[in-house]
C-alpha cells in the first residue's frame, strides 16, 4: 500500500502499474478519518451527500455552501487520501466564469485538492477552463445524476451501440480538456473496459464492471446505513444499521430499567471533600433554625 500521499500523479502512476484504485465517499469529520485509517486511496466528498446525508429526493438541490460545508469537515479529517469535492448541480453549467470560480471555491475554501464535473462535450470549455486555472478535475460519465430528468431516471447508460459510441467518444474528449481520472458509472462492462484500455488516465467504476482501474462506492451503501433498497452494483460489507439500532434500543431500555448509568460511569467526590460538603449543608441548617 502506498504510504506517501496520493496526488492526481500518483493515480495515473498507478494506473501505469496496474495497481488499482480505491475510493470511497465521505462527508464528515469521523467517516474521513476512518477512511483515511483504512488505506483507502482517494476520497469523494459527491453531491450524493444530498440523498445520504442531508434527506433531499435527489443530488439535484445541494448547494455550493452545503459542499463546501462537508468538504472541509473531510479535509481536516485526512491525512493520506487525495480528497475530491464534487461540483453540484449549476455550479458550473451556467458560464465558465462560474465554474472557475466554484471550483476555485473548493480548493481555497473547501481545502479539497481536485474537483470532480458530470458531463461530456457540453461540459468541455468549463473543464478546459478549470483546468488552465491549476485546478485538477476528475470527468465523471454514463450515468450523471444531475442529468437524470434527462435520462428519465436513474438507468443504465450506453447499452446500445450508439450510446456506447457517444461516451467513448466523450471519454476521449474530456482526456484531452485535461481531466486526470474518469469515473464511469452505470454502463455496461465491456463499455468501460474499452474506455479503461484507450484512456491515459485512470477509470474509476461504480456499477461499471471489474475492468476499470479503481472502484469507488458510496460509504453508507458498503456499511449497510442506506436501508434496504440500493442499487445492483453494491456490495454490502456490513451491516451496521442492525447493530446500532440494537445498540439504541439497549440503552433505551437500561436508561428505562434503571440499569445506565451506574456508579461505573459516575464520578467521586474523594471522601475528605464529601465530608466538608456534608458539614457545610448541616451547619446551614441549623442557623436556618
Amino acid at each position: 500500500m502506498q504510504k506517501n500521499k496520493v496526488t492526481t500523479t500518483a493515480l495515473r502512476e498507478m494506473k501505469a502499474r496496474g495497481e488499482r484504485i480505491t475510493m470511497l465517499t465521505a462527508y464528515d469529520y469521523p467517516s474521513a478519518r476512518m477512511v483515511d485509517d483504512a488505506g483507502i486511496d482517494a476520497i469523494m466528498v459527491g453531491d450524493s451527500l444530498g440523498n445520504v446525508i442531508l434527506g433531499y429526493k435527489n443530488t439535484l438541490a445541494v448547494t455550493m455552501e452545503e459542499m463546501l460545508h462537508h468538504t472541509k469537515a473531510v479535509a481536516r479529517a485526512t491525512k493520506r487520501a487525495l480528497v475530491i469535492g464534487d461540483m453540484p448541480f449549476m455550479s458550473y453549467q451556467a458560464s465558465v466564469e462560474d465554474a472557475v470560480r466554484n471550483a476555485g471555491r473548493f480548493l481555497k475554501e473547501g481545502h479539497a485538492e481536485a474537483v470532480k464535473v458530470e458531463g461530456g462535450r457540453s461540459v468541455l470549455n468549463k473543464i478546459e477552463a478549470i483546468v488552465g486555472a491549476g485546478i485538477p478535475v476528475m470527468g465523471h460519465l454514463g450515468l450523471t445524476p444531475q442529468w437524470i430528468h434527462q435520462f428519465g431516471g436513474y438507468k443504465v447508460q450506453g447499452k446500445t451501440g450508439a450510446a456506447a459510441k457517444l461516451i467513448l467518444e466523450d471519454s476521449k474528449l474530456l482526456e484531452q480538456a485535461g481531466v486526470f481520472s474518469l469515473v464511469l458509472e452505470c454502463v455496461p462492462w465491456q463499455l468501460a473496459k474499452l474506455i479503461t484500455e484507450r484512456a491515459n488516465v485512470p477509470t474509476i467504476g461504480i456499477g461499471a464492471g471489474p475492468y476499470c482501474d479503481g472502484q469507488v462506492l458510496v460509504l453508507h451503501d458498503l456499511l449497510g446505513l442506506s436501508g434496504e433498497h440500493i442499487p445492483k452494483f453494491v456490495k454490502r460489507y456490513a451491516r451496521l444499521d442492525g447493530i446500532m439500532a440494537k445498540a439504541l434500543s439497549d440503552f433505551k431500555e437500561e436508561v428505562r430499567g434503571e440499569k445506565f448509568p451506574s456508579l461505573e460511569h459516575s464520578y467521586e467526590m474523594p471522601n475528605e471533600e464529601l465530608k466538608k460538603l456534608v458539614g457545610h449543608s448541616k451547619a446551614r441548617k441549623r442557623s436556618a433554625r
